[in-house]
This record gives C-alpha cells, structure tokens and sequence, in this order.
C-alpha cells in the first residue's frame, strides 16, 4: 500500500479549522459575535480553499479527506451555535426548518458510527453544494442579516444531501469515502 503524503496545504488549512473550532467556541461564549464572525468566515473561506487546492494539485488523501470531513462538520457545529446564540430573533419564524437540518445530520453521524465505529468522509457532490450555499447564507447573515431565500434554498439543499447520505451508508457494506453520490453508489453497485 502506497504512503500518503499527508503534509500538504490542504490538510493544513483543514488542520487550522480543527484548531480555531475551540476559539470559536470561546468568542460564542463570551458574547464576541463580530470576532465569531471573523473567524467563522475565515473558516469557511479555508473550506473552500482546501478542496479547491487539493482537486487543483492533486493533493488529495484519505486522510485528508476526514479531516476535512471533521474540520467541516466543527465549522457548522460552531456556525450553529453561534446562529442560536447571536441571530435566534431573526431566524425565529422558521427555526424550524434549521433543527430538521441539524436532526439529518446527527442521524447521519449516528448511522455511520454505529454502523462503520468511525465518521463518515462521503464528499457527496450534493453535500459540497449545499455545503457552499449554506457558507453563503452563514457568511451573509453574519455580515448583512438574514436573506429567507437564501435560508430555504441552504436547508432543502441540506436535506438533499443528508437523506442522499443517509440512503449511502445504510446501502454501504464497508467505508466509503470520496463518493460522488447516490447515483455512483448505484452504478457500482449493479457492476
């Protein structure tokens, strides 16, 4: 089995995800919403970054790749509990609709780890769509204020993605990581 290289830029900039998720944390926690902003929209500006530059150079590693998955899951952690915390009066006639999200994505980590004993790394093409327009609406609504449509668009993309998520690893025999989606699940499936 070949060694990853897994000192590269990508892991780096998902490394320091991991890193500030505690002083996140810390700036919800003291009522610093300009400095959790900041940092949030840094984070999610690295997300971006580090698939981009590992796609681009070929940098991509298993490794990389949950800990990317890990790095991403510690931004939105924090992004919603920094929403909870600093935007609840705006987002309170369909806050609804964000705890469905969030109840989709703990169903799929339950799944995974009680299926697999590990944390899924699926990189679904959905997942990173929706993941983009759910950074958008976060970035906007902690730089100008809440966008509805916006908002509705992040959550159905999320609930795509989760149920597609979801549907992969009750499928799944072994770990998958890297999946394109449901569709190629299938098509490998019927080979």
């Amino acid at each position: 089995m070949k060694k990853e290289n897994i000192y590269n830029v990508p892991n780096f900039l998902s490394f320091y995800r991991l890193l500030t998720f505690p002083l996140v944390l810390w700036f919800i926690y003291v009522g610093e919403d300009n400095l959790f902003a900041l940092f949030l929209c840094i984070n999610l500006i690295t997300d971006i970054l580090d698939g981009l530059i590992a796609r681009t150079f070929n940098l991509k590693t298993e490794f990389g790749a949950k800990l990317d998955s890990l790095a991403d899951n510690g931004t939105f952690i924090a992004a919603f509990i920094g929403i909870f915390t600093f935007k609840m009066e705006e987002l309170s006639q369909s806050i609804w609709m964000l705890w469905l999200f969030i109840s989709f994505f703990i169903l799929g980590l339950l799944l995974s780890f009680l299926k697999f004993k590990q944390y899924p790394s699926l990189h679904l093409y959905t997942t990173k769509i929706g993941g983009y327009i759910q950074g958008l609406f976060i970035f906007v609504l902690f730089a100008w204020g809440y966008n509805a449509n916006l908002f509705y668009l992040a959550m159905l993309l999320g609930y795509i993605s989760h149920i597609e998520e979801i549907i992969i690893l009750l499928l799944s025999k072994e770990v998958v990581s890297d999946v394109k989606g449901l569709y190629w699940v299938l098509k490998e499936k019927n080979k």
